[in-house]
Order: structure tokens, then C-alpha cells, then sequence
């Protein structure tokens, strides 16, 4: 196990950070990859300035942390941190009035000036860090922050504190560098007197470039997606520092950045018409007709809408847009555009609105909630950019069910896969060159799918919904790199106390729980199952031979439904019933031999032409028994009588067991009704003994009328005989299906009247032999 009590301390500065400030995606960055990176392991705080834009409600949750002043050529400005954490994140932002109260974080004379300070004042704020917090990466993030790893490396090497400290470089847009005069050098950042800092700033005659620095300085440099690293070191990409990134090529790489996945959610997202989902669609269906009418276009579900969420310039490919937009437009593809830029562009799309109104719409604004509505209710992106360090735009319009239409540049190389005519894979369509013809035909690709085959269409907006833009993704990949620069800080593992040992537990806990009602269930149906049968109760209550625990396992299945009726019949038992273990031995010898797979459709179907009757009929079915003497299945289906629902769930719970269970069980149940048959059997032959008699079945009958059904068993159970049991078990299912249905109709009309009383039934089975004769002498 890894010493979890040591974890990467991270520093990361950056000029913007959402939701406080952002101008576009690195704002965007900023306020999702430290938590990220938190959730991964790390200790991070990050740097920004505290720009007078924020709003009040942050800034009356800020804490004073310290205040200390910082030399910026012949200046001492002063600079102030103060804190605050939000989302689990700690944020320190750099107080300066005179550098940062102003109404937008860019733009103005002195922006060299402005950020030289900022990256002065996170270098010399790493002694001041609230906790004792001693960083092991100082991560900063474009031009902005270019400044801290030089001076960290020219002003503070040496010092017990910044010696530990690697520094890591991110480049957002190489387009941005931040050029100024060459007398910033000095006059800010009081570098001129050192030779080698003098040579890796300057760019030009009288330029020096913030972010050349930085690639030179920095310990490591990456990119927002692995092919704009690859671009980067090209003259067609490299905006004249192609050079520096060559030589340092073994230090730079490329990981592609992630988007808020829970902020953009179709699922929940409050700011789209209806949501939806990957497995429910049907919203976005919706989300389309209402954008459709919000934008002033024709409401069709037959045409495909592309949409734009975009700056007007020229890096995002509006050349090309203005370029086809007739030859899409006429062709039956709905477009509009959501965004501001520059002026020729913006009227271009005016133009093209008026010119196709009902197809096209061009809003020229900033409007974040119509730009969530877009990419929810839109079925193509159109992303045809000059280049794309990553983009965000693509990755949020899949995870709403869009398809992007991109030029494969940077991350819009990375992050959409082209549609697959032969095996179906993608998640959008793509071209290669920057060309307004290929991009007509790439958008007319996507049409063609949409019209021609939906069902391939609706393939590929699965594939993109479910493709994995989290931030997590990421954060693993700069952890890495962390790691490879401090092998010495340990990997943090997530801590889990006793969780897998208490789901180990929860198992055996429910096992036990259900073991226990089956130790019941099978010791209950000992005495509680003669209430199903009174009959043969009058043998197997005494009874206490070995032959008693084989018959208890196959009632127990039957036999729950008799609770109630068990104390009626747990009294009944007499001496008599001793000579029938004898004979149920004998018996059961013979019908073990009865074949187990002509036993159970006998039992299907004598249930379900029984079933109907068991309400009206009393426990006690001798009949049955006469017809169960040599079938085992007959003995189920006169239980059922009783107990129809359950008795027919346990016979279709036994149906599936093992073969070897199966046969075991039919064995032990066979012995039970064996038993049973002969109880009944030996009963009537003592009741015929007493009368002695030819009219002895008659005079038993009405005698058993009045009183029990027990004793109406005797004379009905007396044909019964050995030969005839002998010729039934020759018989097919059926014929003792009939026989059980004759029986139970002819013993239903004998047992109209004691049914009604069933307390009755006790009088009668305790009687003897003796008792018997001497009814027959009285009448």
C-alpha cells in the first residue's frame, strides 16, 4: 500500500477561470481540470487575477490571506492574495487595483506590464501559500503566466523553497504570444542584464515574446490535443516559434481537454426545451421543432438543421462558410448562426438570411442560453476552423446528439471519428483540406445519411452521445506527467474503509436468512400436513418408524397452506395404524417401479380439472387416494385439492431441479402416498371386518354421513384391492386422471353435510373397532 499521507501539491496559474472570468476556452479549462485533478490525487490551488468583473458574491466569500510587495524593475508594487474555495478547490486571486480593477481582463496599452506582474507576483507567492502549502509543479497556462518560469529560474534558483519545484507549460493557442517591445525586457522585467534570459525573450530586432520564454524555461510543455502538437512544429502552424518546439519536441505533448460533463447534460440540462437521453431520444425531436420556430425557420423534422456556435473570423473557417452557404442552402439544409466577430462576416450572413428566409438564420450576438438550445435542437455542427488547438464546441454538440462537421485539424482530428460508409463506426463527418467545395461535400454527406438511411443516421448519433469528453480522462494524463517529473511523490490511492469486506458480509447475512425459512418449512409440514388429509393422518401421526422423514420432505413443499387447519387434525390417531407400516412397505416396493416421467403430466392435469372444486370440497379425500395408489402423482394432485396455487408452484419448482433431486423426491413421495393408500385401505377393511355383512359398504356410508368424512373413506377406499392396484399401475396418466374425477364427484354429494362442520371430524377418528360394532348393533 502507498503512503496516501503525501500527495502532488500543484500550483496552477491562468489569466481566466469560469465561472469568475472567461473569455473563451481557457477559461473553461481553469474551472474544470483542478477539480479534476483533486478528485486524481492532487493538492491543487489555483492562481488568477482578481479582476474588478468578478461579481460581489464572490468576492464578499473571499478570506485576506497576506500581502506582500513585489519588484518589478524599479517598481515595488504592492500584491495582495486572497482566498476562496469553491467546488472543493482552493482559489487564490492576485489583488492590484492598479493593474486589474478594470471592466475586461484584455486589451489595453499596458497588458505587458500587467501580466509581467502577474507572473512576478505567482512566483514570489509560493513563500506565502496559506498552510504551509509547498508546491512540487507550478502549471501555468498560455502567455499570460509565461513570465513565472523564467523568472523563477533567474530570480529564485537556489532557494531552498523553488528548488523542488518543476515548472510545466500548456499552449492553448499558438497564436497568441504575447509580443512586446524589447523595452519591456528592462524597464519591467529587469531581465536585460542577464545574457541568456535577454536571448531566449527576444524575437526580433525589438521584440521580446512572453511565450518563447516559457518553451524555453519550462521543464515540460503540452499541448490541448496530440495532433496540434504534432502542427505546432510545422512553419504552416508554428507562428515563427516552430523552431524552439522542434528542439524541444521531447519535452512537448499533447492531451486533449475535456468539458463539463455535468453541466453539459441533455439529461438534466433546465436550459433546453425537453431533455432526453442516449436510450430516449424523442426530446430532442422536440428540442429541434421548437429551435425551428424560435430561429424563424420552417418547422420540418425531414430536414436537416446545421447550426453554428462560433467567433466570425477567418482561424474558424468563415471563408469557407460564406463561400457554400448558397450551394447548401438551395439543396434543402437548414443553417444558422449564433455569434459575433468580424464586420464583413457578419454581414455576409445577413445577406444569406435575407436571401433565404424560412432557411437560413443568422443571430449576431453573444447569447450562451440560445447557443445550449443550438446544440440540443440542431441535427450537424459545422466546424470547418483554419486550425483548432482542441475546440469545446464539437465535443458539447455530440453529447447532445449532434453530429459534428469538421475539418480534420488539431483536436477536431482527435476528437471526431469520420463516418464509416462500410462498417458504420464514426461520430461525425470530416474533410481534409481548407477548401469551401470539400466542406459542401462533406455537409452533403451528412444530408445524404440524414434522408436516405435514418436508421444508420441514428447509429451514428449513439456512437457520439456515448463517447467519454470528462474531465477525468485528462486529469490522468497530466497526472502522469506530474509523476514523471516527481517519481519521488507517491501514486495516491483512494482510501475505501471496510466497504469490500461489509459487501463481503452482506452475502452470507441474506444467505442465512433464506436457509432459515427452509429449516422451517421443512420441519412444520411433520405435523401440520394430516390437516390436508385426515385419512391418512390416523397413520402417520403415530407412526414413528424411519419411513417418517422421507415423507416429511415432499409435504413440506404442499402442505404450507394447512396452518390453519392443523390443530383439527393433529388428534386423530389410533393403535391400528401400526399393521399399515407393513403394508405401505410392500406397496411402495411396487409402486417405485411406476415411471417418474408419466407421473407428472398426470399431476398437470389432475390439477387443473381439480382445482376449480377444492374450495367446496372438506381436507378429507379418500377418492383420491384409490386413484394415488399406484400413481405418485395422484397424491400431489389430492393435496392440491386443498392447496391448488401452491401446490402447482412447488410441482413446477420441483419440474426444474437436478435429475438425481427429481428422482429422490418421487421416490420419498411415492413411499408417502403408498402409505397413505394403505391407511385407508386398512381402515376399511377393519370397518367391513366389524359389520361382517354384505351390506356393509352401504350401512358404512350413511353411518360416515352423519358424522365424519373420515370414516366415509372406509367403504370407498375398500375396492381398493391389491389387484386393482396391481392393473391400475398399467394404466396411462390419463386413466387415473378419470378415475380421481369420478371419485371426487361421488364422494362430493357423500360429503355435503359434514363439509359445513368441520369441528365434527374430530369425534369420529377417535373411535375404535369396538365403537364401531357397536354402532352396527344399535342400528
Amino acid at each position: 500500500m502507498s503512503d496516501n499521507s503525501r500527495k502532488m501539491n500543484v500550483v496552477f496559474a491562468s489569466a481566466e477561470a469560469a465561472p469568475f472570468v472567461k473569455t473563451g476556452g481557457l477559461g473553461d479549462v481553469a474551472g474544470s481540470l483542478p477539480a479534476a485533478l483533486q478528485k486524481a490525487g492532487a493538492n491543487v490551488i489555483v492562481m488568477v487575477p482578481l479582476y474588478g468583473t468578478i461579481s460581489d458574491e464572490y468576492k464578499s466569500k473571499m478570506e485576506h490571506v497576506t500581502e506582500f510587495y513585489v519588484s518589478l524593475g524599479w517598481r515595488n508594487e504592492y500584491c495582495g492574495l486572497e482566498r476562496l474555495i469553491h467546488n472543493g478547490v482552493t482559489y487564490l486571486f492576485v489583488d492590484n487595483k492598479r493593474y486589474f480593477d478594470r471592466d475586461y481582463p484584455y486589451g489595453f496599452f499596458d497588458d505587458g506590464e500587467r501580466f509581467a506582474f502577474f507572473s512576478k507576483a505567482i512566483t514570489e507567492s509560493l513563500q506565502y501559500l496559506p498552510d504551509g502549502f509547498k508546491p512540487d509543479i507550478l502549471h501555468c497556462n498560455d502567455w499570460h503566466t509565461a513570465l513565472a518560469p523564467v523568472f523563477l529560474r533567474e530570480f529564485y534558483q537556489g532557494m531552498p523553497l523553488y528548488e523542488n519545484v518543476s515548472t510545466i507549460f500548456s499552449i492553448h493557442n499558438i497564436a497568441f504570444q504575447g509580443q512586446f517591445s524589447a523595452k519591456v525586457l528592462e524597464d519591467i522585467c529587469g531581465l536585460a542584464h542577464i545574457p541568456a534570459a535577454a536571448y531566449q525573450l527576444t524575437c526580433g530586432h525589438d521584440a521580446i515574446n512572453f511565450m518563447q520564454g516559457a518553451l524555453n524555461y519550462s521543464d515540460a510543455i503540452t499541448t490541448v490535443s496530440p495532433t496540434y502538437a504534432g502542427e505546432i512544429q510545422t512553419p504552416a502552424y508554428g507562428e515563427h516559434l516552430d523552431g524552439v518546439l522542434r528542439r524541444r519536441r521531447e519535452a512537448l505533448q499533447g492531451i486533449v481537454n475535456g468539458i463539463d460533463t455535468d453541466h453539459f447534460n441533455p439529461e438534466t440540462d433546465p436550459a433546453i426545451a425537453q431533455n432526453f437521453s442516449v436510450d430516449d431520444r424523442s426530446g430532442k425531436a422536440v428540442c429541434k421543432a421548437k429551435l425551428q420556430e424560435e430561429l424563424g425557420l420552417t418547422v420540418r423534422d425531414d430536414q436537416p438543421l446545421m447550426t453554428m456556435v462560433t467567433r466570425l473570423t477567418r482561424q474558424k473557417g468563415m471563408d469557407l462558410v460564406t463561400y457554400a452557404l448558397d450551394r447548401i442552402l438551395s439543396n434543402g439544409v437548414q443553417v444558422a448562426v449564433l455569434g459575433t466577430g468580424d464586420y464583413e462576416y457578419e454581414n455576409a450572413l445577413r445577406y444569406f438570411a435575407s436571401k433565404y428566409p424560412g432557411q437560413m438564420s443568422a443571430r449576431i450576438q453573444f447569447d450562451p442560453a440560445l447557443s445550449q438550445r443550438m446544440y440540443a435542437g440542431s441535427d450537424m455542427f459545422l466546424m470547418p476552423s483554419l486550425f483548432e488547438p482542441c475546440g469545446l464546441s464539437q465535443m458539447i454538440a455530440m453529447r447532445y446528439g449532434t453530429l459534428p462537421v469538421v475539418r480534420e485539424t488539431g483536436g477536431l482530428k482527435d476528437t471526431v471519428i469520420p463516418y464509416n460508409y462500410e462498417t458504420g463506426e464514426g461520430t461525425g463527418f470530416s474533410f481534409a483540406n481548407f477548401n469551401g467545395e470539400e466542406m459542401g461535400d462533406a455537409v452533403f454527406r451528412g444530408a445524404r445519411l440524414f434522408w436516405d438511411n435514418h436508421d444508420a443516421w441514428n447509429n451514428v448519433v449513439t456512437q457520439a452521445m456515448n463517447q467519454d469528453f470528462s474531465w477525468t480522462r485528462s486529469a490522468s494524463k497530466y497526472m502522469d506527467l506530474y509523476r514523471w517529473m516527481h517519481p519521488e511523490v507517491p501514486m495516491w490511492v483512494p482510501e475505501v474503509e471496510e466497504k469490500p469486506e461489509e459487501k463481503a458480509e452482506e452475502p452470507k447475512a441474506e444467505e442465512a436468512a433464506v436457509e432459515q425459512p427452509k429449516a422451517e418449512e421443512v420441519k412444520a409440514p411433520e405435523a401440520e400436513a394430516p390437516a390436508a388429509k385426515p385419512a391418512a393422518a390416523k397413520k402417520a401421526a403415530p407412526r414413528k418408524t424411519a419411513a417418517k422423514k422421507p415423507a416429511a420432505k415432499p409435504a413440506a413443499k404442499a402442505a404450507e397452506p394447512a396452518k390453519e387447519e392443523a390443530p383439527a387434525s393433529k388428534k386423530p390417531a389410533t393403535k391400528a395404524a401400526k399393521p399399515a407400516a407393513k403394508k405401505a412397505a410392500a406397496v411402495s416396493t411396487a409402486t417405485e417401479a411406476a415411471e417418474p416421467a408419466a407421473a407428472k403430466p398426470a399431476v398437470k392435469k389432475a390439477v387443473a380439472k381439480t382445482a376449480a372444486k377444492a374450495a367446496a370440497e372438506t381436507p378429507a379425500k379418500p377418492a383420491a387416494a384409490k386413484a394415488t395408489a399406484a400413481k405418485p402423482a395422484a397424491t400431489k394432485a389430492a393435496a392440491a385439492k386443498t392447496t391448488a396455487t401452491k401446490a402447482t408452484a412447488a410441482k413446477t419448482t420441483a419440474a426444474k431441479a437436478t435429475a438425481s433431486k427429481a428422482a429422490k423426491e418421487t421416490k420419498t413421495a411415492t413411499k408417502a402416498t403408498a402409505a397413505k393408500a394403505t391407511a385407508a385401505k386398512t381402515t376399511a377393511t377393519k370397518s367391513a371386518t366389524a359389520t361382517k355383512t354384505a351390506d356393509a359398504k352401504a350401512t358404512t356410508v350413511k353411518a360416515t354421513a352423519a358424522k365424519s368424512a373420515a370414516e366415509e373413506a372406509a367403504p370407498v377406499a375398500k375396492p381398493a384391492t391389491k389387484a386393482e392396484v396391481k392393473a391400475e399401475e398399467s394404466k396411462a396418466p390419463t386413466s387415473s386422471v378419470k378415475t380421481a374425477t369420478a371419485a371426487t364427484r361421488a364422494s362430493a354429494k357423500l360429503e355435503a353435510k359434514p363439509t359445513a362442520t368441520p369441528a365434527a371430524e374430530k369425534k369420529p377418528t377417535a373411535k375404535t373397532v369396538s365403537a364401531a360394532r357397536k354402532t352396527q348393533k344399535r342400528r
